[in-house]
């Protein structure tokens, strides 16, 4: 059976569904999103998802599409009909469909909602995790709102591209003082003198809700924990390395622009907190 995606209130057969040549998102992407994962048929962390969705939304003064009960329920559904018991829900939201011009539409127009369902192996991640990962540093040219998820991401495509272009996973982001902001599609951590860093929440990151839900078991576990800027060059001399997300949750880095990190392979205490990640976030509100 093919896949199955909801479509502004209809679910269809993923190669069969389709948006409007002038909704906003395609024209003007305009729109924002959010990727959760899925494990052993549970939504992780679904309810940092949504209120970060509904962040994104009123930064850009978007309504929401559908109520958050009748969200949830499309997010299940999605989910049944594809029978995804380990992999991803992806929501898409965009201003909606109007004709092609910079300002808002007046009258305000009926958001477009997608959502999508992917099933993946949880042992490729687990695998990768093992060997550890390399990312490369690369100026950061996003636009200044990279705290709003939105759906306009050339900047970090081609980031992307380029550290696949060197045979690395991620390529982290490097702002004009020389330090990290955070990973093309992660938040970067490091670890020095058994201290774990990552950059602070302002408009210069995305506030990950990985992030914030290994912040919390940081916490549970009595490790020190500092939230503050740290440079590219503070991170090659760093105990460990690591990025998070959705998709990648706790992943080792093993090495920096071809510098290796220690010892070059993947970190005790990123591996640990890996470990420990879904039993503590399917126990957190």
């Amino acid at each position: 059976m093919g896949r199955i995606a909801y479509v502004n209130g209809r679910y269809v057969p993923q190669a069969q569904a389709m948006v409007a040549i002038e909704d906003r998102g395609y024209q003007l992407g305009d729109g924002v999103y959010e990727v959760c994962e899925i494990r052993g048929g549970a939504l992780i962390d679904e309810a940092r998802h949504l209120a970060r969705l509904e962040r994104s939304l009123g930064e850009l003064r978007m309504a929401s599409p559908l109520a958050p009960g009748a969200l949830t329920h499309v997010l299940r559904e999605v989910m049944t009909r594809n029978r995804v018991q380990d992999g991803y829900v992806y929501i898409q939201v965009t201003r909606g469909v109007a004709p092609r011009d910079h300002a808002f539409p007046v009258p305000a127009v009926r958001p477009s909602l997608v959502v999508t369902a992917k099933a993946v192996d949880p042992a490729k991640g687990a695998a990768l995790a093992a060997k550890g990962i390399k990312v490369i540093s690369l100026p950061d040219i996003r636009w200044k709102r990279p705290d709003i998820k939105t759906i306009d991401l050339l900047p970090n495509v081609l980031a992307r591209q380029a550290a696949k272009e060197q045979g690395a996973y991620e390529a982290w982001l490097i702002d004009a003082d020389g330090m990290v902001t955070e990973g093309a599609a992660s938040n970067a951590w490091i670890v020095k003198d058994k201290t774990i860093i990552t950059h602070q929440v302002d408009r210069s990151i995305l506030r990950g809700v990985t992030r914030t839900t290994l912040l919390d078991l940081i916490a549970a576990k009595g490790f020190r924990v500092e939230e503050r800027r740290f440079s590219l060059e503070e991170a090659k001399a760093a105990t460990e390395a690591f990025i998070t997300g959705a998709t990648t949750l706790v992943m080792p880095v093993i090495a920096i622009d071809d510098v290796v990190v220690a010892d070059g392979r993947p970190g005790g205490l990123a591996t640990s907190l890996r470990a420990q990640f879904h039993n503590f976030a399917r126990a957190t509100p």
